[in-house]
This record gives C-alpha cells, sequence and structure tokens, in this order.
C-alpha cells in the first residue's frame, strides 16, 4: 500500500517495552501496512538470558525492530517503529530514537521491576512518553494509580490500560500519546 502523494509530514513514535510485554502485537493492531517484523525463533543462546518462565509458550523474539505505519490526515503519516525488548539488543535504541518525537512505553503491571532499565533509555534519549499498561487475559488488573506509584513517573505522564491485542485499545494509546507529545510542545 502505498503513500498517497499528498502526504508532505512525517512523524516518528517508539513503541517500547521489556521482553514479551506485546510491542510487535501492538503494532500489528495498529499498522495499516502488513508491518515489518524482524521476528526470530528463540534459541538455546537465549538460555540464561531470556526469562520464559512468564510467557512459556513464546517462541520468537523481536531481534531489531518492528514497523508500521499509520496515516492521520490528508498529508500526515505516523511511523511506529517497535524496539527490542532485551538488554542485548539496546543498541538498536540509538538509531531507532534519532528523530523520535516521542515513545509508549508498554509495561506489564506483573513485572513492571523490568520497566525501569526502559523508562531508562527513554528519558536517557529525552523522549516524551505515556505508560500504556497492557491488559493480559487472565491476570489481575491493576489501578492505574498503583502503577504510577510503583513506577515512579511523574504526575504529568499519563498513564492509561491498554489490550495490545484489541485495535481500538491500542489506537486510545496512541492517541494519548499523541495529545501528550501536542501538549508539552503548547
Amino acid at each position: 500500500m502505498y503513500l498517497d502523494p499528498d502526504v508532505s509530514r512525517s512523524v516518528k513514535i517508539l513503541v517500547v517495552g521489556h521482553f514479551a510485554v506485546g510491542k510487535t502485537t501492538y503494532i500489528g493492531s495498529v499498522s495499516e501496512i502488513e508491518p515489518l517484523q524482524t521476528e526470530e525463533e528463540i534459541t538455546e543462546a537465549s538460555e540464561g538470558l531470556d526469562d520464559l518462565s512468564e510467557t512459556p509458550d513464546k517462541t520468537t523474539t523481536t531481534v531489531a525492530m518492528d514497523f508500521g505505519r499509520l496515516t492521520l490526515g490528508e498529508d500526515l503519516v505516523l511511523y511506529i517503529f517497535g524496539t527490542p525488548g532485551q538488554e542485548r539488543f539496546k543498541q538498536m535504541w540509538e538509531g531507532l530514537s534519532r528523530g523520535a518525537l516521542g515513545a509508549l512505553v508498554l509495561a506489564d503491571p506483573e513485572r513492571l521491576e523490568e520497566t525501569f532499565p526502559v523508562l531508562d533509555l527513554v528519558e536517557a534519549f529525552g523522549l516524551p512518553y505515556v505508560i500504556g499498561v497492557n491488559t493480559f487475559e487472565g491476570k489481575h488488573q491493576f489501578p492505574l494509580d498503583e502503577v504510577c506509584e510503583a513506577l515512579n513517573i511523574s504526575e504529568d505522564t499519563p498513564v492509561i490500560h491498554c489490550d495490545v491485542r484489541d485495535q481500538d485499545s491500542s489506537m486510545q494509546a496512541l492517541i494519548t500519546l499523541v495529545k501528550h507529545l501536542l501538549s508539552s510542545l503548547g
């Protein structure tokens, strides 16, 4: 699917989070094109590096990035880049963060401690962000104020529930990020 020739502006955002939080699924739910995914089979090389205890059925992982696109208006397109979640792939972040206006940080409320290194990177690159607390099927849904307190984030940082499998929920997270970015510009 090609871009309309009238599109003259583009915006780049990142979708970030720890290993197995739903970044690839999120981009697939909002992209208007078939997303580019660099998924590879999890092999013995990741033993001792990737904790699969919470996601025993996970067989693949992103090794470079995910990419999607969403046309927001007649002349504006949003490019969405997903980062790998493992520490050993963080060198990808520098290149992916160049030119990005902000980030949607996905978090698993039952593994919040894994979100701290992600927040450190987002803040190191100076990206404004929104937290999307992924709602996993069959898991307890934590109150957002408790998540904010546990992550020790600023009160002006939006935190919302987001089911990355659901397009409407994923779009609401994206809208929240865009509104946050616009408010930080003004």
